[in-house]
């Protein structure tokens, strides 16, 4: 491999540099992680499907948040795995730019997900009497369209710019493979590489503020009723815990692209894995407990399955 741009066709994954010595237990958790994420979100995703009583609104955005999360971490978990037990960290240019994509797209399509879920909350809280008129099956299909299409799109749109580059170099400094990242190895500065990521993050802070807006009527709402104030705890408290633990995920992204040179390198990658293993693992498991309906059953499943099996012994 050289610096020559016409022959990089592979890039070095630095990040597990000097982990050589635990590298089995490492990719024992990791394994156990990844299984303990199937689990967890398929339940959730086959419960929401197998019963008729959850097809509404909340329960399609949370199946859709779910099946988000296996995308996500399909494109981290099976070559984080396979890196572990190789002496080689190499990724292809078309797999880095491939997996930059997945990773990245599912952290914009999660926080869209959680914007519909914000929408959701508001409508049935603050305008009970038209939410059924607002949330129809074929909005609710629309939304979730454009909730998975416009990441793709802005995402494909970071992967053409950074395809574009000329590249003077190829190690890359993270476990995974992130367009800011194979951008900083140009060997010259491209407007677009600045301007297109500037627009993305502009336009998902957007979000943001829709979900503080949406909050700040809820709150307004509930206040004044005490109905409203039950209903708030009982759906609104899950998705505001999926929301925290969303921020500290993208805050931990933010602080390795700020200050990652300057701290170790398990610390560097403890940041890099916040989003691929915080939400897929949290969100599921707050909807899980705190939504009576999905706790309710999964609880009787787990109950016939009980049965069943102690009638056959």
């Amino acid at each position: 491999m050289t610096n020559n741009v016409s022959v990089i066709t592979l890039f070095t994954l630095s990040g597990l540099s000097g982990t050589e010595k635990y590298r089995i237990i490492l990719f024992v958790l990791t394994l156990l992680c990844y299984c303990v994420i199937w689990l967890v979100n398929v339940t959730i995703i086959v419960t929401i499907i197998v019963d008729k009583s959850l097809h509404e609104p909340m329960y399609v955005f949370l199946c859709n948040l779910c099946i988000n999360g296996l995308y996500g971490t399909a494109g981290f978990y099976p070559k984080f795995l396979i890196d572990l037990l190789s002496t080689n960290h190499v990724i292809s240019y078309a797999g880095c730019l491939l997996q930059g994509f997945v990773i990245h797209s599912s952290v914009c399509a999660d926080l869209s997900i959680l914007v519909l879920m914000a929408f959701d909350r508001y409508v049935a809280i603050c305008r009970p009497l038209v939410y059924h008129s607002v949330m129809t099956k074929h909005r609710i299909g629309v939304l979730l369209f454009f909730a998975w299409l416009i990441p793709f799109c802005l995402l494909l749109l970071s992967t053409v710019s950074t395809l574009t580059l000329s590249l003077c170099g190829s190690h890359v400094p993270k476990i995974y493979c992130f367009n800011y990242l194979v951008g900083q190895l140009a060997c010259s500065f491209s407007v677009a590489h600045v301007a297109v990521p500037a627009f993305n993050y502009t336009f998902y802070f957007g979000h943001f503020i829709v979900v503080i807006w949406s909050y700040f009527y809820l709150l307004k709402t509930c206040r004044t009723s005490k109905e409203n104030r039950s209903k708030f705890m009982q759906t609104c408290l899950p998705h505001l815990f999926c929301l925290i633990t969303f921020a500290f995920s993208f805050l931990f992204d933010v602080l390795y692209i700020r200050f990652g040179s300057k701290i170790s390198q398990g610390a560097q990658n403890f940041m890099a894995m916040g989003f691929l293993v915080i939400p897929p693992i949290f969100n599921p498991l707050i909807y899980g407990f705190i939504l009576t309906q999905i706790r309710n059953r999964i609880i009787q499943f787990l109950c016939r399955k009980c049965r069943s099996l102690r009638l056959k012994s």
